[in-house]
């Protein structure tokens, strides 16, 4: 059985590479977990990413690695095949990525353009619930078609949620898989940039939301853009602008640029941070979710 740990979404017949983690490491003389621990070269503090865009302020809770030493953990130790390259991870400092209650945030950067906020104050969050549940739904018959079990949006498990002066959007959903017993909660944050935006996506279950949450509400503050790519220095006259708004970031950005406001799926970003925890079949159905997506697209 494989346990999703976090995986990367792409959208419209993209590329789904679906990062994994086996719910036991790699044994047997050619894997050595604690060597291999010790191989990786965690640093804290202050940690510029490679793109030069944004910049991890870690403390003492949260360690970093390289995009070099993430794709080995990824593949070398979690069994996930190669994909597109990262601006590296977090990890936490009181756990090893290797133990079973080990989890990292995988780093990346979306070059959208400068997405604006000023529709902040007029999104009605509760009609664009109901209008992605009825895509949600609607899409359900393809799935099932292509063999996968459907999906639906249950809800809000936190309303979506703008803070205005440090530009960052978060919100979470409750989620259903028709062959999973329990309901998944996919938290999502968004930090908003001058040309661009940083992703931070967690999924788990539902019953981890509380011991979850605290940890997202960290995560979220160690990020932030460097100057010169900050959201408040956006010049309009030479910077490059997004096609969407707020709202198109809860619902998702690629297809409001064909002028929808509903996802296809659910998980719209190619370039995202994804914070997952352990959660048994998750892996699986969502893989199945996302390649009936793409099968019937």
């Amino acid at each position: 059985m494989m346990r999703a740990v976090f995986f990367l979404m792409a959208t419209f017949g993209l590329s789904f590479p679906l990062h994994v983690r086996a719910n036991e490491m790699p044994s047997g003389p050619q894997f050595d977990a604690a060597a291999f621990d010790a191989s990786l070269n965690y640093r804290t503090g202050r940690i510029v990413l490679p793109n030069g865009k944004a910049e991890l302020n870690l403390g003492d809770s949260f360690r970093y690695l390289s995009p070099a030493d993430t794709d080995r953990l990824l593949v070398e130790a979690w069994g996930n095949p190669k994909s597109d390259p990262t601006q590296g991870m977090i990890i936490p400092a009181n756990v090893s990525p290797l133990e079973a209650s080990g989890w990292g945030v995988v780093v990346e950067y979306e070059d959208s353009g400068h997405v604006s906020d000023a529709d902040a104050n007029d999104i009605n969050y509760d009609e664009l619930l109901v209008s992605m549940q009825k895509d949600t739904k609607a899409n359900n018959e393809a799935r099932e078609k292509a063999g996968f079990g459907s999906i639906d949006l249950v809800g809000w498990a936190s309303k979506p949620y703008y803070d205005e002066t440090a530009h960052r959007m978060h919100w979470a959903k409750e989620l259903k898989f028709s062959e999973s017993d329990g309901n998944t909660l996919n938290y999502n944050i968004r930090v908003l940039g001058r040309e661009g935006v940083l992703v931070l996506n967690a999924i788990s279950g539902m019953n981890q939301f509380a011991a979850i949450k605290p940890d997202l509400e960290r995560v979220v503050r160690v990020a932030e853009f460097t100057p010169g790519n900050r959201y408040t220095e956006f010049n309009e006259a030479t910077d490059r602008a997004s096609e969407y708004g707020l709202a198109a970031l809860v619902a998702g950005g690629v297809a409001a640029k064909a002028g929808w406001l509903a996802p296809i799926l659910l998980f719209f970003k190619k370039f995202a941070v994804l914070l997952l925890l352990g959660i048994g079949w998750l892996g699986k159905k969502i893989y199945g979710f996302i390649r009936g997506e793409k099968v019937s697209a």
